[in-house]
């Protein structure tokens, strides 16, 4: 959970500052881009392979890899020399978080009961709450404290007491796991799914600024044959020795197979909305870092209240409804913002926003927690690792191909050469073009959920899906679940 929290808060973190990065070190859109988008594009392209990893050589051993990487990658950040070496240190961010990342969850899978996940992965979905909460704080208040006149810097430098932090804890509580059979590494599946990602995720983030080359497009088509060669080459893998990087079983369970799609389409949700809200507060209507992020608090407090009632209490009596609840009350707050948007204009003032955000929490809310539980949970605990991977891996695309988006639907409708005058006009007019689609994302999501089985499938106290013994001792999973609640 605290490695969650330190790679939640370092997204939300540094959104908060891009103004502050592009004024101080005269970081270009491109620049921009790279900063928040390669993060992304790293953790997505490296996700599987560290869920992978996990399972192979063991997820506590992984984890603490990771989370060392990633600490050290946090400080290059932080004394990054100019905007490229900045971009550099985020690319690294982002590879090491992706092998730390997909160990939470699998972790999760091979520590807890069945019957007990739901309770751990409600305290997920509140940590996702807290972690969009204090990064947009935390990063608003570093940059207007300007500490030791580091400027935004201590947005990064911050994660080195909380990566040590977490260094030590997992050292010393978590138990070690991987799958019971031996598996091998498939670097012809690390090849394909790398270049694939990085294909088709490139020329989404360069497109606009390069004026939308041939070479973009063709790039992207490239990258679907990519992915059908890797699927045509996992098949082979899974035939000639059952280690495939990708475990394609895993899709012909239903729950698993119709959740990465919801959660592939959340992402790309979410990564139009978070950059274009915040260029629109800080940008268009000039208002500081601290009062951006101190008008996100409510967003995030309904995100993390409503994800403990909907997995605890909502899901259990009222099944997928409350998913599609979710998407459809989020679609409403955003429909909110775009009318407060229109009717206050750039007299808008942070309280009035407080509605539309806490609409849009909640409805977040009902879907994060659970959604991630209706996904891992009919997944087998050898394969943890690989689900997990995936589920992040659809996550971050979905995730940076939104923000590839962000070129179309915002910037697309800003005219480049506006002067000081229009700036506030011309951002409140992308800001509400971008949000139209936001709502045609969550129409879309409301539909793909009715791909989710309707309730949520019973388990069995110490027994895995297949009615197998769980991988590690009672007495091993008892000890890990009890220092795991103390700490």
């Amino acid at each position: 959970m605290t490695a969650a929290f330190m790679d939640l808060v370092d997204v939300t973190i540094v959104n908060i500052a891009i103004p502050s990065i592009q004024r101080d070190e005269g970081a270009s859109f491109s620049h921009i881009q790279w900063i928040t988008a390669g993060y992304a594009l790293a953790l997505g392209a490296g996700l599987i392979t560290g869920g992978r990893l996990g399972d192979i050589y063991g997820r506590k051993k992984i984890f603490l890899v990771g989370i060392t990487g990633f600490t050290i990658a946090s400080a290059l950040c932080g004394f990054a020399a100019n905007p490229d070496m900045l971009v550099a240190s985020r690319i690294l961010q982002g590879a090491m978080a992706a092998l730390m990342v997909p160990q939470v969850l699998s972790i999760v899978h091979a520590t807890f009961p069945a019957h007990e996940r739901g309770k751990v992965f409600g305290l997920f979905g509140m940590v996702v709450g807290l972690g969009a909460v204090s990064g947009p704080l935390l990063g608003a208040l570093l940059t207007e404290w300007n500490l030791f006149g580091l400027e935004w810097r201590p947005i990064f430098l911050i994660n080195l007491p909380v990566g040590i932090a977490g260094l030590i804890l997992g050292r010393k509580f978590i138990e070690e796991s991987k799958a019971p059979k031996a598996l091998k590494l498939d670097l012809v599946g690390v090849v394909l799914v790398t270049a694939g990602a990085l294909m088709l995720l490139y020329p989404l983030t360069r497109g606009r600024e390069l004026d939308w080359p041939v070479w973009g497009y063709v790039m992207m088509a490239g990258a679907l044959v990519v992915f059908a060669a890797l699927v045509a080459y996992e098949k082979h893998k899974s035939k000639k020795d059952g280690s495939p990087l990708i475990e394609l079983s895993l899709f012909k369970v239903k729950s698993f197979a119709g959740g990465i799609a919801v959660q592939t389409v959340f992402g790309v949700s979410l990564g139009i909305f978070f950059l274009v809200w915040t260029m629109y507060m800080q940008v268009g209507l000039g208002w500081s870092a601290l009062r951006a992020g101190v008008t996100g608090v409510p967003f995030s407090i309904a995100v993390s209240a409503a994800a403990g009632l909907s997995v605890q209490v909502l899901v259990p009596r009222f099944g997928r409804k409350v998913l599609q609840a979710g998407a459809l009350t989020m679609a409403a707050g955003v429909l909110i913002y775009i009318w407060e948007a229109d009717r206050y204009g750039a007299g808008i003032a942070s309280w009035q926003m407080a509605l539309p955000l806490v609409v849009m929490g909640v409805g977040m809310g009902l879907i994060v927690a659970p959604l991630t539980d209706a996904i891992l949970s009919e997944v087998p605990r050898e394969h943890a690792g690989s689900a997990s991977g995936l589920l992040n891996t659809v996550q971050q695309m979905g995730n940076a191909f939104g923000l590839g988006l962000v070129s179309v639907v915002f910037y697309g409708v800003i005219d480049e050469k506006v002067t000081p005058d229009r700036i506030p006009a011309e951002f409140i007019n992308g800001f509400q073009h971008a949000l139209w689609w936001v709502v045609a994302v969550l129409v879309a999501i409301f539909l793909l959920m009715l791909t989710l089985p309707k309730r949520p499938k019973q388990h069995i106290e110490g027994a895995d899906d297949s009615g197998e013994e769980a991988d590690a001792p009672a007495e091993a999973v008892s000890k890990t679940r009890e220092a795991a609640l103390t700490h």
